[in-house]
């Protein structure tokens, strides 16, 4: 089985987003490149000891599971620390898979589909872990935190279907593209876990509530994610307006999309 492509951290950028710009990300693709670079390395190892792309693809998703259990039993700092090896550990299928000439579309397909589940089920044991604690407060955030991660990625898979952005150029457009929430994420549940975790939310006395030990970086931290995403999905779907406003003033280019 070929493996992934990169998922929702690789890529050029197609569109208005050619060229490597951000396009109003906090990443550049030079700088996930970069990156990846670093882990090649780590990635290579991990080839020597037989292990496939799509296996370790296998293995990150086990990993968010874990971190999923871990914050639904409210163990929030070990549950960053997880989400951090996690989303470390994602890079490397890719890069193994570019290094040892496995590229390929059923990869591709795979990995984002795992990246994607994991991230899902992450959100659902954040959630869980706040409902046991009573706080609904940070319930709500994350499940508007998921709703909105979802549709990041939905509107890139959906305008790269259409034929936007080749060559997954919308991976650089939006402030906050997968490896952003996860450095959020993870610097929230360490901070929260270090400052007592999440406790008990009281509608009626707000600010009682966030001076609650790990409740303050909790809520600031997820309801950022939320607000970034949607920022995310915003700026992706202006990306992909634009980019079929430019086509049809040009009676020469390929229709991008049938209506």
């Amino acid at each position: 089985m070929t493996s992934q492509s990169g998922g929702a951290t690789g890529g050029g950028a197609g569109g208005p987003a050619q060229g490597g710009g951000r396009s109003g990300s906090l990443t550049s693709a030079e700088q996930r490149q970069a990156v990846k670079k670093v882990f090649e390395p780590v990635a290579l190892f991990f080839g020597r000891l037989g292990l496939t792309p799509n296996g370790l693809t296998l293995i990150g998703f086990g990993i968010t599971i874990g971190a999923a259990i871990l914050a639904g039993l409210q163990l929030w700092l070990i549950a960053g620390i997880v989400v951090m090896v996690g989303g470390v550990f994602d890079m490397f299928d890719g890069t193994l898979a570019r290094a040892t000439g496995k590229v390929g579309p059923l990869g591709a397909f795979f990995d984002s589909t795992f990246d994607r589940w994991g991230e899902a089920l992450t959100w659902v044991g954040i959630a869980v872990g706040c409902m046991a604690a009573g706080n609904d407060l940070g319930a709500t955030l994350s499940i508007l935190a998921l709703a909105s991660a979802f549709m990041v990625s939905y509107a890139r898979a959906r305008a790269e279907g259409l034929g936007f952005s080749p060559g997954s150029g919308l991976a650089s457009v939006g402030l906050a593209p997968r490896e952003i929430r996860l450095v959020v994420l993870t610097i929230a549940l360490i901070l929260t876990g270090a400052l007592g975790g999440v406790a008990p939310w009281d509608p009626a006395d707000p600010t009682a509530g966030l001076a609650t030990g790990g409740n303050a970086p909790f809520l600031i931290g997820v309801g950022a994610i939320f607000v970034l995403a949607t920022i995310t999905v915003i700026q992706r779907v202006a990306n992909v307006r634009a980019q079929a406003l430019a086509a049809a003033r040009d009676p020469s280019s390929k229709e991008t999309a049938s209506r």
